[in-house]
């Protein structure tokens, strides 16, 4: 019986989660969530159980609203970058979840570094 799409997603997802817990325990989660419309991302501090940052493209400050491509993603990630560095985080560890590691994922993950996070 073949896997469905959203099987092998939700079982990347897990094993790509389990693998950074382990590594990176005690520092703050940099989670990704990208639908057909959007894309956000969530600075996640698993220890106290909270969200201690936040941006999306659905914000209508940032000028992307209901886009999601390369140019909405860099600009969610320069602007999560502001946003911890607001909230005293310097440092955090990328979690993609079950999305691959290219395009819109990628270009989010270089902007939230070149503006100042360590990921």
């Amino acid at each position: 019986m073949a896997n469905s799409k959203r099987t092998l997603f939700l079982k990347r997802r897990l094993r790509v989660r389990n693998k950074l817990r382990k590594v990176n325990a005690g520092r703050v989660r940099l989670s990704v969530h990208r639908s057909n419309k959007n894309i956000s991302v969530q600075l996640i501090d698993d220890v106290a159980g909270r969200t201690l940052a936040a941006a999306s493209s659905m914000e209508p400050g940032l000028g992307v609203v209901g886009k999601n491509n390369v140019e909405a993603a860099t600009k969610v990630g320069a602007a999560i970058a502001e946003r911890a560095k607001a909230a005293g985080v310097e440092e955090a560890y990328f979690d993609r979840g079950g999305f691959l590691y290219h395009g819109k994922i990628k270009a989010l993950a270089d902007a939230a570094r070149e503006g100042g996070l360590k990921i």
